[in-house]
Order: structure tokens, then C-alpha cells, then sequence
């Protein structure tokens, strides 16, 4: 299973990406562990200059941007 964290201060951005990432789960019918981190250390720890980001089994796929359905996607399969 895989283990998605959304990094960011729970704006309208992360919010996006929140539905972006159920929306691609939906889609590709897979079940993952979804988590919102909004807590300022936790988040760089990640050593990322730009929210909302994405973390995919605690790797940064994208930060500074929502990413796409089609994208979020690629990163699961």
C-alpha cells in the first residue's frame, strides 16, 4: 500500500491536491495511506522551498504546484 502526504498549511492549493490525489486513487482503484501534514518542521524536513507538495512513499514527486490527476497518477503506478 502506498503511503501519500500532502505538505502544506491546509490552503486552497492543498486542498486541490488533496482531491487531485483522491480523484487519481478513484481512478485507479487502489487503496493508499493518505495524510495531511501542516505542521512547519515536519514540512522541512522534507527540504522543500515551496508548498503544496507531494510525497509518495517518502519521496518529494512535486512541490510549488498542484499537480494533475494524470500525474498524480504516474507517480502510483
Amino acid at each position: 500500500m502506498k503511503n501519500i502526504k500532502i505538505l502544506g498549511p491546509g490552503c486552497v492549493r492543498c486542498r486541490d491536491t488533496e482531491m487531485n490525489v483522491k480523484k487519481a486513487l478513484e481512478d485507479l482503484g487502489i487503496e493508499a495511506n493518505v495524510s495531511k501534514i501542516t505542521d512547519y518542521p515536519q514540512i522541512m524536513e522534507y527540504d522543500i522551498m515551496s508548498t503544496p507538495a507531494l510525497v509518495v512513499d517518502e519521496v518529494v514527486k512535486v512541490s510549488g504546484r498542484i499537480p494533475t490527476v494524470n500525474e498524480i497518477k504516474t507517480f502510483l503506478s
